[in-house]
């Protein structure tokens, strides 16, 4: 089984890998937000959750998803293993 610790630093390793940057993301006062805010070369943004295998977002994360798709960004929630960052990664890198 994959622990969050272990997907969110194959996230992170991934994206550096192709130029990027993921940031880890701490907000206090503002419980909820996703792990990772990633920034592409180009300048494009979007949000990642990650979790343990199996596991999925609490009510309070999911309000805060929620917030930010409301905004217009684009947040990917219970990314639990290496393949789902796969799929991330290769969807948003290959939109430039």
């Amino acid at each position: 089984m994959q622990s969050e610790k272990d997907t969110e630093a194959f996230l992170r390793d991934e994206v550096k890998a192709r130029g990027g940057r993921s940031y880890k993301w701490v907000s206090p006062g503002c419980a909820g937000v996703p792990d990772r805010i990633v920034i592409k070369p180009n300048g494009g943004v979007f949000f990642v959750e990650t979790k343990s295998e199996g596991k999925t977002s609490t009510p309070q994360q999911k309000k805060r998803q929620a917030e930010l798709r409301a905004l217009g960004c684009t947040v990917y929630a219970d990314i639990d293993t290496k393949a789902k960052v796969r799929e991330v990664i290769e969807l948003e890198f290959r939109k430039g």
